[in-house]
């Protein structure tokens, strides 16, 4: 849980992009936010990717000497005041947990991986707080990274629409033009291409449209000022820009050759992808001009930390949202919930559970009911599953991996791989708080609407001890077949329950 801030606060933000590392550090005054620090690494943490799901070494090297800098800025800030945040690149490792365990000891902090619609949420939540919108107009923002480019419609400060696609600048670069030569003939080829996978959404979007265009990050910014010095614009990117661009950079015969006025050294061997996809935006979705946001990323994760910190967290609207869309027992979660609160406090000390784990608890305990409207058959596989592959604002892939692991393990038998996908970091909380979540189910598995008149519970060690009045789990014979069923060791989870 994000405690509220003080004025005076130090908080900062991560981001592990596929191209470059960026990390922002502000201090809460007055109810607002101002930057104190802004660090950027060029780690081309995407150029490292083996198609198979494996890093290169000297890539994995750059990106934790980067984060050992990056930590040593940040060594004193509580770990609630930073969040760390990975997309595409982590995404597509195969054993992501071998790059963030080194990653997190060299930065210090928890790294969370997200999905690109998440990512499109903050990168829109940042480009909104730095450039405030018109109330009522809708806005388009793309955000062309390394290995994704995100779509985003808003209104104010929300999303209407997200999507993420797996076109950056240097996925782009790598998979239409691998031995770096280009040609005019490539280029209309890579063009069709990319054009075709924006087809999905570009119809949809077209249709509910936007009154401006807003690029985010590094690519947008580099076109802009390249059509700038090109006196194309005067840093915007224009519809008729574009081609005047893309000839001149055609007129070098390979990627190391690109002679365009403006263009950095360092953004000189993956502009070629970014211009392309860009080039496909515009087509795509008939745009006529693109202004370039000060914010990306970064400046979002800072903004969603105020919001989580303020009570404004988007993850409980999520939570909200599914428990109506999926038609779950709004009353019967709710009493799950409060027992499993009233257990958590009784156990909270002795098993060093915080407050991020009673959040998790909580929704957990809401949500536990979700797989029935699929099937009450293997109700709570289904549940996980939805909870762990579905796209929920706010929410990050371990978060949701979390909640899933509770979820699958709160009836029935405990499979052994139920929290494989969990860091060490997080394994012992999860576990615990899935034992007192499947008590909390038990004992309001006959949907009673009277609150149970004695819960008292401890834990001694790895063992959660149950105390309950004797005359009103004498007067309910089945309860207490359920829970002496429970009692003894519970395999996977490695406690024991305990009836006093």
């Amino acid at each position: 849980m994000t405690p509220a801030f003080s004025d005076g606060d130090m908080l900062a933000a991560v981001d592990l992009g596929s191209n470059s590392f960026h990390m922002v550090v502000a201090r809460y005054t007055m109810g607002q936010l101002r930057i104190l620090d802004r660090l950027r690494e060029t780690v081309r943490l995407g150029e490292g990717l083996d198609g198979k799901g494996g890093l290169r070494a000297d890539v994995r090297q750059r990106a934790l000497a980067c984060l050992s800098r990056f930590g040593e800025r940040i060594r004193d800030i509580p770990p609630t005041r930073v969040r760390a945040l990975a997309t595409n690149a982590v995404r597509q490792l195969s054993a992501p947990q071998a790059f963030l365990v080194p990653a997190e000891d060299a930065l210090g902090h928890a790294i969370e991986v997200i999905s690109g619609r998440e990512e499109a949420r903050l990168i829109y939540l940042g480009v909104a707080h730095a450039q405030p919108p018109k109330p009522g107009q809708r806005r388009l923002v793309i955000d062309i990274g390394g290995g994704s480019t995100e779509f985003i419609i808003g209104r104010g400060f929300d999303t209407l629409e997200r999507e993420s696609l797996q076109v950056g600048c240097i996925s782009s670069t790598r998979r239409f033009f691998p031995n770096g030569r280009l040609s005019r003939k490539r280029w209309r080829e890579a063009l069709t291409e990319v054009s075709a996978e924006f087809q999905q959404f570009a119809t949809a979007y077209r249709m509910l449209g936007w009154h401006e265009a807003l690029g985010a990050s590094g690519t947008a910014k580099a076109i802009g000022e390249i059509c700038a010095a090109m006196k194309l614009t005067k840093g915007a990117v224009l519809a008729p820009a574009l081609p005047a661009v893309r000839d001149r950079l055609l007129q070098a015969p390979h990627i190391d050759e690109i002679d365009l006025p403006g263009l950095s050294d360092d953004r000189r061997p993956i502009i070629a992808g970014g211009l392309l996809v860009l080039e496909a935006a515009f087509a795509s979705l008939g745009l006529d001009r693109m202004a370039v946001s000060k914010a990306a990323m970064r400046e979002g994760v800072l903004y969603d930390m105020l919001g989580r910190g303020s009570g404004d967290d988007p993850r409980e609207t999520s939570i909200r949202n599914m428990i109506q869309r999926y038609g779950i027992d709004d009353a019967q979660a709710e009493r799950v919930e409060q027992t499993a609160v009233r257990l958590f406090d009784q156990v909270a000390r002795d098993w060093q559970l915080g407050g991020d784990d009673l959040l998790m608890l909580g929704w957990a305990a809401r949500l536990h009911e979700l797989g029935l409207t699929i099937a009450h058959s293997g109700y709570h596989l289904h549940g996980a599953y939805v909870i762990e592959h579905s796209d929920i604002a706010g929410f990050s892939r371990q978060e949701q991996q979390f909640m899933a692991a509770m979820v699958r393990s709160h009836r029935r038998k405990i499979a052994k791989t139920a929290f494989d996908a969990l860091p060490d970091r997080l394994l012992a909380s999860a576990r615990r708080l899935s034992l007192l979540l499947r008590v909390a189910v038990v004992l309001n598995r006959a949907r009673e609407t009277q609150p149970i008149p004695q819960l008292e519970a401890f834990a001694e060690g790895d063992t959660l001890v149950l105390k309950l009045d004797p005359r009103w789990l004498d007067s309910r014979p089945l309860l207490r077949a359920d829970l002496e069923s429970e009692t003894g060791d519970l395999g996977a989870l490695g406690l024991q329950l305990r009836l006093a």
